[in-house]
Parts: C-alpha cells; structure tokens; sequence
C-alpha cells in the first residue's frame, strides 16, 4: 500500500457493541481519509443489525476470515479488555495495521509481548485515547512545548459523573445489544468494579497527564470507597523533576468533572474538559508570562473520534508515528499498575519496575 496509490485507508472494525455503535462506526465513516469497508462480530444477530445501518462492503462473524481479505488495510479493536491482545495479535500475523481501544491490554507482561511485535513488524499500532485530538488539549501541549518552558507541577483530575447516564441517554442511539455476544470468562466490568474504573478511566487520566506532563517516574497512591463511589488520590512524580497529583473518582454527586492545571517556568495552563460524549473541545487558557496575555483557541471540530481515525490513517499512509503508540499503551498499563500496588504498600512505586496485571 503506498500514500501515492491510495487516498483512503480501508478499515474493518471488529467489535460492534457499544462503544463501536456510538463512536467507531460512524468515526469510520466520516473520516476523510478513511474508510468503513468491513465489520466483524461473533453475535450474527448484532452484526446484521450495524450492516443495516453502516452498510459496509463486508461482513464478518470470523474474524480469521476478515482478515484474510486482503482489501482490508487495517483493523479497528473495539472489544472487551481481554480480547484487545490475543486480537492484535492474530492481526498482527496477518499483516495488518491496528488501532485499538484503550486499555492497551489487561497484563504488563501480555502488554510487553505485544510492543516487540509491534516493533519486529515494522506496523503501525494507535491506542484509542482520543483525547489527545481535543483541539483544547493538543493546543495546551502545543504550549506546553513551545512556550511554557520547564514544568513546576502538574494536576489533573478525571471524576465520573452520577448524571452521565442521564445525560448521555439524550445523547447516544439507542443500543443494540444481543444475547450471543461474546463475553470473557475474567470480566471485571461484572465481577471486579474497581479494577472496571482503573482500566476503563485511570487509563484516559494517566495518558493526558503523561500527553501533557512527560513521562511519569513514581507514584504515591491513596484509594476509598464511600457510598459506591471510588476515589484515588495519586501523588506524581515526574521523571523532569516536576511533581503532581492525579484525582480518579468514579463518580462524583456532581456535574462531569475534569480537567488540568499545570505551572511552569514562563506561564501555566488551566484546562476543563467535557463530557466525551458532547464532543465539545475542552476550554483550555495558556499564560505566557512573556506577553503577559491569556490565550485559547477555538476548538470548532471536536470529533475527537473522528479525528484520532484519521491520525491513525495519516500515519499508516504516510509512514508516521501513531499518537498514541504501544510504547504509550505500556507507560500508562505500569503507571495504573504502580498506583494498585503504592495502594496496597503505602509506599512510592516506582513505574518502570512494575510487573503483573492493573
């Protein structure tokens, strides 16, 4: 495939629940340089259904066989956790491209395995978080790099609402769900909520505090639960010397609620961002001591999966670096790692060091 014989890159997503109803499909769709020309799901009943609406030029219940189509350049993974490393895997061999929703996988090690492929293949894998196409936060990290100069400290913080079910019914297409779905025999979404949270949200809250932050060296974690809710409070250090704090709480009696603030050596940034679902750019003010002036930008196109398929198309036709990739996908996997066991400890954890499953 070369970016001078082919302007669009020709996805089948594999997955159609939720996520893939409400934010892959049609992302595939109105991509610019993109295409939804395949689907696959084991529930026949369910994928019968998504071609109907989404009219892709295939359909798959064997994901083998989608990927014996030589037609299809890439596959979107948009399945249970479990599923995200055997699939990539398999589609790894078959020679595919790869975007994938986040978490990267459910093991450190399984996570591991899968960056050696990656990188023994010489193909391109993206990591679903796609707020990293929030015209607000790419336009704070554009900031952050070019003006603000060193970083002092940094805080961010990701609380779940115990409205947003209320509001993103107003919101979202009706869900088509099916008794035949494929479900794994180790699903914490039923069986484990805490360990649900952590991969589900910490993983969004970590990669923009790592997007906007640098890397992260250590972590100090505290985690309550109180009347069903989740809270952890996370003391960061950062490998630049910086410091920070992370506040993941599932959910808070409020209004959506999160956000950034970060201080640096020539001005800082103060960020809210909404919920994804409005698909509305986070508000975000950088001061520049320099000037001494505010500035934001005006984040009109926030279709933010729309936008991360078409990150992921640009760099798979044009040979660039996925945003975010494996070697991202595994930082945040340890840094959620290292803040379940600095919980359990009591102690600093550093990230590198960090083995075992979030």
């Amino acid at each position: 495939m070369s970016a001078t014989t082919q302007a669009a890159l020709r996805i089948g997503v594999v997955g159609c629940g939720p996520i893939s109803q409400n934010a892959h499909l049609e992302a595939c769709r109105k991509a610019n340089n993109a295409e939804l020309y395949a689907i696959c799901d084991t529930a026949a009943d369910l994928l019968q259904r998504m071609a109907c609406v989404h009219e892709p030029q295939k359909s798959y219940k064997d994901f083998d066989a989608m990927l014996a189509d030589p037609k299809v350049d890439a596959v979107l993974i948009a399945t249970a956790d479990a599923f995200h490393i055997p699939l990539s895997l398999r589609a790894l061999a078959a020679g595919k491209q790869k975007k994938k929703e986040k978490p990267l996988g459910v093991s450190i090690e399984e996570c591991q395995m899968l960056q050696r492929e990656v990188q023994r293949s010489g193909l391109k894998l993206q990591v679903a978080n796609m707020k990293r196409y929030d015209p607000g936060i790419a336009f704070a990290r554009r900031f952050i790099q070019e003006e603000m100069g060193g970083q002092l400290a940094l805080k961010a913080w990701y609380c779940d609402s115990t409205y947003r079910y209320t509001m993103t019914d107003s919101l979202l297409p009706v869900p088509v769900a099916s008794d035949q779905r494929q479900v794994p025999e180790d699903n914490p979404k039923e069986t484990d909520r805490r360990r649900y949270f952590m991969l589900t949200h910490g993983s969004h809250l970590v990669d923009t505090a790592r997007y906007l932050g640098g890397e992260i060296a250590a972590v100090q974690a505290q985690w309550v639960q109180r009347f069903g809710a989740h809270c952890w409070f996370v003391a960061v250090r950062f490998a630049d010397g910086s410091v920070g704090h992370l506040d993941l709480t599932v959910a808070v009696r409020m209004d959506w609620h999160e956000g950034f603030q970060i201080y640096g050596e020539k001005g800082s940034v103060i960020g809210k961002t909404y919920l994804p679902w409005y698909l509305k750019s986070s508000d975000v003010e950088c001061f520049s001591s320099a000037t001494g002036e505010y500035r934001r930008v005006l984040g009109e196109d926030a279709q933010v999966y729309r936008r991360q398929v078409e990150g992921f198309a640009d760099a798979v036709l044009h040979d660039r670096q996925p945003n975010p990739d494996a070697v991202d996908g595994l930082a945040a996997m340890k840094t959620m790692a290292a803040i379940n066991r600095s919980v359990a400890s009591g102690q600093w954890e550093q990230i590198e060091s960090m083995k075992g499953v979030v």
